[in-house]
């Protein structure tokens, strides 16, 4: 072998790993709890079923059908309780308290959830915030429900 073949082998082994492991290097952001019905996570394209332990990334979008539900827990200790006919993203998360790095963006486009402050909203509350198509949450407290209606379906006005 001559010199410069242990080098050569070296580079090529250290690029093969580090293509095959794109998904590995993202670090998982929480996981799921709990899933009843029908609940599906879609990422990069492909939908997966939401099963108790699937660990869950940035950009993740959880949703429920009419007979489902799910529990979720962040790496935070955040929790998010999902309810029927849901659909959100978990558009942003960053948890580096060390180098003060804390955000949690959610977006809910339609149905209900509920929410439980972990350390990103204790420690940094205007760090996590809540989005509909008509508003943005910001958290002040430790826990919050929400409601988001289907946008094409009538409205009604109680009084």
């Amino acid at each position: 072998m001559r010199p410069a073949q242990p080098v050569v082998i070296l580079l090529v082994t250290l690029s093969m790993i580090t293509w095959y492991m794109p998904a590995a290097a993202e670090q998982a952001i929480g996981v799921v709890k709990t899933s009843a019905g029908t609940a599906t996570i879609s990422r990069g394209g492909q939908i997966l079923p939401a099963a108790v332990g699937t660990k869950l990334l940035a950009a993740d979008t959880l949703a429920t059908g009419a007979d489902g539900s799910m529990g979720v827990i962040l790496r935070d200790n955040s929790t998010l309780s999902i309810g029927p006919e849901t659909n959100l993203i978990i558009q942003e998360f960053l948890f580096s308290p060390a180098e003060g790095k804390l955000g949690l963006l959610v977006r809910i486009t339609r149905g209900t959830m509920a929410y439980i402050s972990g350390l990103i909203g204790k420690s940094a509350p205007g760090s996590a915030r809540f989005e509909t198509p008509v508003a943005t949450i910001g958290i002040r407290g430790t826990r919050f429900a929400v409601k988001v209606g289907n946008p094409f379906s009538d409205k009604k006005v109680h009084e």
